[in-house]
């Protein structure tokens, strides 16, 4: 099973992400592991850094593959729709899943001043 955390940045994606994934004895691939290379490497929204993107995406897809049968993974994204890019990924997602089982997606929310509390606090940058 691939079970998908979709929400803004700040959200609480990574925090519920670990939890579930211990226990539901699952691998965990949050949105930071995949983003962070571009975020080091290349300037931000080139198709340079979304291009690394996809690079490292490729990479954990072929890993998610090679996983035995029954290992869940729980996955963290901030997809939106009326993005190209986010399109793109989704639709990766979903091919992914013929392969390895459900798909199961929940979306995450929380109220705005708390979100912008969580996204302005220090632990934050530690994540990036």
């Amino acid at each position: 099973m691939l079970i998908v955390l979709n929400g803004y940045p700040g959200i609480g994606k990574l925090s519920i992400g670990r939890e579930l994934a211990d226990r539901l004895d699952a691998r965990l691939l949050d949105n930071h592991t995949v983003w962070n290379l571009a975020f080091a490497l290349t300037e931000r929204k080139t198709p340079a850094f979304y291009e690394s993107i996809k690079a490292v995406r490729r990479l954990a897809d072929d890993l998610i593959f090679q996983l035995p049968d029954g290992v869940p993974v729980v996955m963290t994204e901030a997809l939106t729709a009326g993005s190209a890019f986010c399109e793109e990924y989704w639709t990766g997602l979903e091919e992914l899943s013929l392969s390895r089982g459900p798909l199961l997606v929940v979306h995450l929310h929380c109220a705005l001043e708390e979100n912008k509390r969580r996204i302005q606090s220090s632990e934050r940058e530690l994540k990036r």
